[in-house]
């Protein structure tokens, strides 16, 4: 590691709790809506909905607008719960709103960060919506570590498309070799990065089977024995 020079961060489900605050946005989406639906009981269809539904967001299959339709819709439908598209565009409307109102990050992100920022530039690389990101960022007590952040909105792709992580080294001013990537998605975080010569580490709190070679750690703090 003595040549890293950059750290590039994932920003959802590795520093920013996306599970704790979206949790959360749902809660009062549906009490903003008059919606008598079971948190719990929604969770647990919407998760692997969501969870696929940004796996073709990520493959170009869908587009921002469907991604945001097809979660709500889709869980709707497997609950047998009929609700009107109006209803449902709303919800979408609405949860974007919330969303980044609860700024849960994980445990020890903030000491993690205060350890690396003296010994390194720090930037972000998000498949997440450029708005909402750029919003988290601020009320979350982020922004100030990091020197950029690069969005795949901004660039036209998504990871793992190796254009953003070319247009985040070159947004840094840095090479592949003194670059490295950490993230929670081994196919977006950790396989585009390594695709495109950067070093990788997954932070693996899913607890997924990941291949031996891999750099991995469970928690956020454990960062600092690599770094």
């Amino acid at each position: 590691m003595s040549k890293i020079t950059d750290i590039f961060f994932d920003l959802d489900h590795t520093l920013w709790d996306f599970d704790r605050n979206s949790g959360l946005a749902f809660i009062k989406i549906f009490e903003r809506n008059n919606l008598s639906i079971n948190y719990n009981e929604f969770l647990e269809v919407y998760s692997p909905i969501n969870f696929q539904q940004w796996k073709w967001y990520r493959e170009e299959r869908i587009t921002k607008a469907q991604l945001r339709y097809g979660r709500f819709k889709k869980t709707f439908d497997k609950m047998g719960i009929s609700v009107t598209d109006d209803i449902i565009d709303k919800l979408s409307d609405d949860y974007i709103e919330c969303l980044p109102e609860n700024n849960h990050l994980f445990e020890g992100t903030i000491e993690l960060l205060d350890y690396l920022s003296p010994r390194y530039k720090m930037h972000i690389i998000t498949n997440g919506f450029h708005e909402v990101q750029t919003t988290k960022m601020h009320k979350s007590g982020l922004a100030p570590y990091f020197e950029t952040m690069t969005s795949s909105e901004s660039v036209g792709v998504k990871k793992p498309n190796e254009k953003i992580f070319h247009f985040a080294m070159d947004k840094a001013g840095v090479a592949a070799d003194q670059s490295i990537m950490i993230g929670d998605t081994y196919e977006a975080d950790i396989v585009g990065a390594l695709k495109v010569g950067m070093d990788a580490i997954c932070f693996n709190y899913h607890k997924l089977k990941l291949p031996q070679e891999i750099k991995v750690v469970d928690e956020i703090t454990h960062l600092k024995s690599f770094l």
